[in-house]
């Protein structure tokens, strides 16, 4: 495993800057926001409290199953300790938008530094509840990384700085491409500290702790505050409820994330009690994971580019068939006194590539089929099954052998996924007939088809 580990993650990158570096090339003309000095110095102020935050998130990611199992609990202990951590999440996640809004975005971003950074100090404690109230911050600090810093970039850019909307998608989709590389180096960064260095699983959550205390400091010292509007939460969700019950399109896609999202929650719980056991480098792994997201990520960009005009849709409906496809293979590699740790670590890779196809495709018809006034209360009804789906399979396999769990789970998640699939179908039938979910025909020579598909 180890020799495949690091074969897998540095043919994934290559593959990646294949994609990528021809897309990196300049092409003149320069576009208007790269003139702009007063604009690109308000993007590096916002990476510098941003960047900080995602690579202390990306490094906890590797680790920490291990560190529980580290720890000497047993595996039904730590799906419950994940059950909190995703219930935390949702149930702050319901209300993190008017919580960010009443407080203030920037109050809100420190304070996820603060909660992060106690998140990450509780990991040194080996009693169970304190390790619960570790993964219940972790919750709420992860709803604020996801509303707090996106709602404070938004309205400085168009409130403060009346800087053109369509630069928005600028700033995101180069925060997009940082991402991916941050969470490449941060699996390499936690071998490091954990492996090479012989410090132990806690030791990429006590490295966290420098790059959260950085986040907050840019925070607090460059950016200015600002609040949202007041939104009553109950005339949120129920609009949200309204339009999702009368749109058959909103429904399907409602029903594809909760399936499809809670499996991958599932697979995140998962791969590490699959692929440790059989000697793999844990940091490695997740390089080579996050690298097939972004391979994933390069591949959709292509597939809707003016050359091969592929639909979102289409790509939606490959996502989801590439996950049923990976579980059925794991229903095999992890079959007890018959496991293939080899093949396991494929489908995984599988899984990975398919979510890098999935978000873009996902976030663009939800965008062209889910108004604007009623998104909040849509995302809130589509989160609430997605936790919940994977909450129960962790509950299940709490109650399980671990072995014979581990296989009957993937088993579970491919029914799931087939459930996915047949949605997928039922939305692409009404694509055939729906222009809102297909892309702009192209208007003439240029880029501009390629651009309305990446927002």
């Amino acid at each position: 495993m180890l020799l495949a580990s690091y074969a897998a993650c540095a043919l994934i990158l290559a593959a990646c800057l294949a994609l990528e570096l021809p897309a990196c090339r300049p092409r003149p003309p320069a576009a208007p926001h790269h003139a702009n000095p007063a604009f690109r110095r308000f993007q590096r102020g916002y990476y510098r409290g941003y960047l900080p935050a995602l690579a202390a998130d990306w490094l906890q990611g590797p680790y920490l199953y291990k560190l529980y199992q580290h720890y000497r609990f047993l595996e039904g202990q730590i799906a419950i300790l994940y059950v909190c951590g995703f219930a935390s999440n949702v149930l702050f996640g319901l209300v993190s938008s008017s919580l960010v809004d009443r407080l203030g975005r920037k109050k809100s971003c420190v304070l996820f530094s603060l909660t992060y950074s106690i998140c990450c100090l509780v990991k040194l404690s080996r009693d169970y509840l304190v390790l619960v109230v570790g993964r219940v911050l972790g919750g709420l600090s992860t709803a604020l990384l996801f509303s707090a810093f996106e709602a404070w970039y938004v309205h400085e850019h168009v409130e403060r700085h009346d800087f053109p909307g369509e630069w928005i998608a600028v700033t995101f989709s180069r925060a997009a491409f940082w991402n991916n590389v941050i969470a490449v180096a941060a699996g390499g960064a936690a071998d490091f500290f954990a492996e090479w260095l012989g410090l132990g699983p806690v030791a990429p959550f006590m490295v966290s702790i420098p790059f959260l205390v950085l986040s907050g400091f840019f925070a607090v010292k460059n950016w200015d505050e600002n609040y949202g509007k007041k939104r009553a939460f109950s005339k949120s969700c129920g609009d949200g409820l309204k339009c999702l019950l009368s749109d058959r399109r909103v429904l399907l896609l409602g029903t594809i994330q909760a399936l499809y999202e809670s499996v991958v929650y599932i697979f995140i719980f998962l791969w590490t009690p699959v692929l440790d056991p059989h000697g793999a480098p844990l940091g490695i792994v997740f390089s080579a994971f996050m690298g097939a997201s972004a391979l994933g990520s390069s591949l959709y960009r292509l597939a809707v580019s003016r050359r091969y005009r592929l639909q979102p849709v289409h790509l939606l409906a490959l996502a989801v068939l590439l996950v049923f496809f990976s579980l059925f293979m794991l229903t095999f590699s992890t079959s007890p006194g018959q496991e293939s740790p080899t093949e396991s670590f494929l489908a995984f890779l599988l899984i990975e590539l398919s979510c890098g196809l999935y978000f873009p495709a996902m976030g663009f018809l939800r965008q062209k089929v889910v108004p604007e006034k009623d998104r909040l209360g849509v995302m809130n009804w589509f989160r609430l099954p997605l936790n919940l789906l994977a909450c129960l399979g962790l509950l299940l396999l709490h109650d399980s052998d671990r072995q014979t769990g581990t296989r009957s789970m993937f088993g579970l998640c491919a029914a799931v996924m087939l459930l996915a699939l047949v949605a997928a179908g039922r939305l692409f039938a009404l694509s055939r007939r729906d222009v809102e979910l297909r892309l702009p025909a192209p208007p003439g020579p240029g880029d501009a088809a390629d651009a309305a598909a990446e927002l």
